[in-house]
């Protein structure tokens, strides 16, 4: 059986020591060998292919299917580090019965180690619901994508104390149902921290400051890839667009000169 270096159990341990958390989308094999042997601690197979792959506008449209494809995908090019795998519009709110339904196709059909879900106190009873059925859950709060008609645009979430008290109770709500950790999306730094503290689970944050117990970004995003998406609170640690344009400009010239391929790359 294989070995992974994180369980959702630990994940609260981790935070008791002070452990940072570091999370990363990944949609397909490739990319999940890669980030695997880099260190990371965490794989989200996040419904945002939506959008960096397959160019939609918004998550809404992800299918079951689609995040089934890309979740086995993920596991079968990672040897330790766990992977989460979003679950998609309408999968989960219509029911605990089909969201328990459809969450148990994820981790049989993909092996991943849990679903994420968005939503707080509302969603509380199909946490609990799954995780009674050994479906581990992380919990979304604050800016979620699958509202996004909802919040009109993506805003930061959480700046008046009403609003921020509510987010606090979904966390807390989150965590008594059995959440293993909650991702906090596009929060203001006060308030993340405030909930940060307030949870013996974990935070992941994202454009949420720095007190959170770990990050996540698109893959696609912080490696440069994605060229004209720059939010603020977006690091790129590489610059591939560039790259990856004249890599193929190179190869392009190259053949059209007839320099490529050359002898040695043919068969007598």
């Amino acid at each position: 059986m294989t070995e992974f270096r994180l369980s959702m159990p630990n994940l609260a341990a981790r935070k008791r020591d002070g452990e940072r958390l570091v999370m990363l989308t990944c949609y397909d094999a490739l990319f999940a060998g890669l980030l695997d042997a880099a260190g990371v601690d965490l794989l989200l197979v996040g419904d945002s292919l939506n959008e960096v792959l397959a160019g939609r506008s918004s998550t809404l449209s992800a299918t079951l299917d689609q995040m089934i494809y890309h979740g086995a995908s993920v596991v079968r090019g990672t040897s330790r580090v766990p992977v989460v795998v979003d679950l998609p519009f309408l999968s989960y709110q219509v029911s605990v019965v089909e969201a328990i339904r459809n969450a148990g196709r994820v981790l049989a059909e993909t092996g991943c180690q849990a679903v994420k879900l968005e939503g707080g106190r509302t969603m509380a009873p199909t946490v609990e619901a799954l995780v009674a059925r050994g479906i581990p859950v992380i919990g979304h709060l604050g800016l979620t994508p699958q509202h996004i008609n909802r919040f009109g645009g993506y805003r930061v979430q959480g700046r008046s104390v009403p609003d921020g008290d509510r987010l606090l109770e979904d966390a807390l709500a989150l965590e008594a149902a059995g959440a293993s950790a909650v991702v906090l999306e596009l929060v203001p730094r006060q308030l993340a921290a405030r909930i940060t503290t307030a949870l013996g689970i974990p935070t992941i944050g994202i454009g949420a400051g720095s007190a959170c117990d770990g990050q996540v970004l698109v893959l696609h995003d912080m490696l440069g890839l994605n060229e004209g998406f720059n939010p603020t609170f977006l690091r790129r640690y590489a610059e591939l667009g560039p790259a990856v344009r004249d890599a193929v400009s190179r190869y392009a010239d190259e053949v059209r000169r007839g320099d490529f391929p050359g002898d040695q790359h043919g068969f007598d």
